[in-house]
């Protein structure tokens, strides 16, 4: 019994949740999510691996900008889209409310992009941003005050639209709306 809780807590403890995040990580992802904003102007992220390509460029409210860099279909019939949050602004700012959409089982839950779609034209369907069975939405959250230039890693994961769309227009409130496609 003693062997297997100690088994156990070792496992728990190697899943870095309040510490180190993983090395393939880079740290302002996690540093981001649990501060609630962005990377300071000085501070380095580590070399990727592969450039990331860059899918869309979305202007927002405020000098907020969205750059789309992957959008990848998963097995399990998800579309995880993945992108960087850059406030391009001289000055410290909050990231608008809007973002976080208005159902009210999303608001409830703080801030995040919640309020994110994707809109299939010829299939003539939007998708919303997924939500868990405790109504939380499966994008990042805690996003609030961003420093002046500073960013942060996002994602957010949809239900995949069907296997022949190539091509969805991705729509955040208070951003403008941009064309992605799909892998």
């Amino acid at each position: 019994m003693a062997v297997t809780t100690a088994g156990l807590v070792f496992g728990v403890a190697g899943c870095g949740s309040d510490g180190e995040p993983p090395k393939t990580q880079p740290a302002t992802s996690s540093a981001a999510s649990k501060s609630g904003g962005g990377t300071d102007e000085g501070d380095k992220q580590p070399q990727s691996e592969a450039p990331e390509e860059t899918l869309a460029v979305l202007k927002g409210q405020d000098g907020f900008e969205l750059t789309v860099t992957s959008a990848k279909r998963d097995p399990g019939g998800f579309l995880t889209v993945k992108g960087k949050l850059t406030n391009t602004s001289d000055e410290a700012k909050a990231l608008p409310g809007g973002v976080v959409g208005t159902e009210t089982e999303v608001l409830e839950h703080g801030d995040s992009l919640g309020g994110a779609t994707l809109v299939d034209a010829i299939g003539k369907k939007r998708y919303y941003v997924l939500r868990d069975t405790d109504g939380r939405p499966l994008t990042t959250t805690g996003l609030n005050i961003f420093s002046k230039k500073s960013s942060a890693q996002v994602f957010m994961q949809f239900p995949a639209p069907p296997a022949g769309t190539t091509e969805v227009t991705f729509q955040l409130p208070t951003f403008e709306p941009g064309t992605i496609k799909l892998t």
